[in-house]
């Protein structure tokens, strides 16, 4: 209930005082597990992407902003919690098998799960080589990946500020890729990066993005 009376609030908000555009939700399956593999360019993605998807998508993020105290932490909670945020420890040396494994039951129980495969946002505006966890969850999992290309996100929410600015961002949800069948017999690291490189192929297809030939890397 919290969370359906939020999208009636947020989501008109996103499509007109944020100014968003959005593309191809008829992608998105309406039932059963589904992964939405999108860049990173702001910390507001995971709040977007909920806000102008049809139905609920599943990320994760930091515990910190679970534990505030005060009106403040109860409102911050409250907010994360209605948008179908799940903590996680990023700093626990166990964080990327944890988070590994409750993407795997979001997914099992047939709901959305939102994943960056960049692993973090993009500092220079490029889009970075894929990890292959977003393989290794929809191979699990069985699941079909929808691409996500995400356009000035980076401007409703510029670095070092939390405020949010009214520019105009785009929201592009790509057509499902399958992958039911599409590797078996295939050795699992090589089934993993083919599957991850073509994931990144069709986001930087919605996205628009110069590629990166490696990994990016958190900020330190």
């Amino acid at each position: 209930m919290l969370y359906l009376t939020t999208r009636m609030v947020v989501g008109p908000l996103a499509r007109t005082y944020l100014r968003a555009t959005v593309h191809g939700v008829d992608n998105i399956p309406a039932t059963g597990g589904v992964l939405l593999a999108a860049n990173h360019l702001s910390f507001v993605d995971s709040l977007v992407i909920p806000m102008v998807a049809p139905r609920q998508v599943v990320f994760l993020a930091k515990s910190d902003y679970f534990t505030g105290t005060g009106i403040k932490g109860t409102a911050t909670r409250a907010w994360f919690t209605s948008m179908g945020m799940v903590p996680v420890d990023r700093d626990d040396s166990k964080a990327a098998q944890h988070s590994l494994e409750i993407a795997l039951q979001v997914l099992r129980e047939g709901r959305a799960f939102g994943i960056y495969p960049e692993g973090t946002r993009s500092r220079d505006g490029r889009l970075y080589r894929g990890r292959t966890g977003v393989a290794h969850l929809a191979l699990t999992a069985g699941v079909p990946i929808v691409p996500v290309g995400l356009i000035g996100t980076q401007n409703v929410q510029p670095v070092g500020t939390n405020r949010l600015t009214r520019a105009p961002f785009t929201v592009s949800f790509g057509a499902p890729i399958q992958v039911e069948g599409r590797f078996d017999g295939m050795p699992t690291g090589r089934a993993r990066r083919e599957l991850t490189d073509e994931v990144m192929d069709a986001i930087a297809a919605l996205s628009g993005q110069e590629r990166a030939d490696g990994y990016n890397e958190r900020a330190h």
